[in-house]
């Protein structure tokens, strides 16, 4: 541990090693002497906030290219990444801080044009398990939150987590009832829903019943306000993606996802009213209506229309009335060319 009381700077690799060595040490020392220890974990900190100033510089002056190179091919190539998700819940806050933001950088770096970081998730896609299973834990669970969402930048790696068990374990964690963590689960599942559409589009069509299943169920017709608000957010986004085409046309297609957003039209929050329209259209434009689905908008006319008339937001928006203006004569123009037995939701506009 000499080069810890050098003069001169330390090098890039001598910072990632005496990182590395320091918390080899957290991790499996198991030091009765508590101020030694203490001593220890605050070089560790030190060394963390040391390399988060080579990354972004001290303020002064920009940080130097090859340096940061350096530092991440050292970073990457000793395994010390693993080994910094490991200990973070023995740092304390502020370091804890300092290596989000390393990480977060390192997500970003090239060498001779390559991302690093990239390349050895794909050989190391297990630590992901140890990120999202942080959200049971709620001491670690922002920050191991944080840096899962600077790992799904790189598209094999949201693969990989779309592709796993822990897109169930989602629906479980977006009820967790602490606020700041939920809210920090949602940012998580937005970003794995929405960054790679490619990915994501060849998700939902091999898992469109049960993913949907849960997204109605979980957090469409949750009774927190905040989760259904989120989700019919989201739902829109997806499903007004152009990759998602054929997905949407696929949800649009059932007359029990269309209950459900009928349902979520009658809410009292006017932001999910809102977003809710923007998802009922679909189903209203669809050219090739199920007749179950013609049914029950043709049962609820009136309804429907009386609410649509009465529906209006704060601010003046041009393509918000028009959608609204063809829905309307969409449905005052429908008609049931076969009757089928008449299974309908009631909608009860609200007052």
């Amino acid at each position: 541990m000499k080069g810890l009381f050098k003069s001169k700077p330390r090098t890039p690799a001598e910072l990632v090693q005496l990182t590395r060595e320091l918390l080899i040490y957290a991790q499996t020392n198991t030091e009765t002497r508590q101020r030694k220890r203490a001593g220890k974990m605050a070089i560790l900190a030190n060394l963390i906030l040391e390399m988060r100033t080579t990354l972004f510089g001290n303020g002064q002056a920009e940080p130097s290219a090859e340096a940061c190179a350096q530092v991440t091919l050292e970073f990457f190539n000793n395994d010390t990444f693993r080994l910094l998700i490991n200990c973070l819940p023995k740092l304390d806050l502020g370091a804890r801080q300092d290596a989000t933001h390393v990480i977060a950088n390192l997500q970003r770096q090239r060498v001779n044009s390559k991302l690093i970081a990239s390349e050895y998730m794909e050989n190391n896609f297990e630590i992901l398990d140890i990120l999202i299973l942080g959200y049971e834990d709620n001491d670690i669970a922002l920050t191991y939150g944080a840096i899962t969402r600077e790992c799904i930048r790189h598209q094999s790696v949201a693969k990989y987590v779309l592709e796993s068990d822990h897109m169930k374990k989602f629906f479980d964690y977006l009820q967790i009832p602490n606020f700041e963590i939920v809210s920090d689960v949602q940012a998580t599942f937005k970003e794995l829903m929405t960054r790679h559409k490619s990915t994501v589009a060849e998700f939902l069509s091999k898992n469109f019943d049960w993913f949907f299943e849960e997204y109605n169920s979980k957090l469409l017709e949750s009774s927190s306000y905040i989760t259904r608000r989120h989700a019919i957010k989201l739902l829109g986004d997806m499903l007004l993606d152009r990759t998602n085409s054929a997905v949407m046309v696929r949800y649009v297609s059932s007359v029990d996802n269309m209950r459900i957003l009928m349902n979520l039209l009658r809410d009292s929050n006017k932001t999910i009213k809102l977003e809710t329209f923007h998802v009922f259209k679909l189903f209203v434009a669809n050219q090739n209506k199920p007749p179950e689905i013609i049914s029950v908008l043709v049962t609820n006319r009136s309804k429907l229309l009386r609410f649509l008339g009465e529906f209006n937001i704060e601010k003046e928006d041009d393509q918000f009335e028009a959608d609204k203006l063809q829905i309307i004569e969409e449905i005052a123009t429908l008609e049931l060319k076969d009757r089928p037995d008449q299974d309908s939701n009631n909608f009860d506009s609200p007052s």
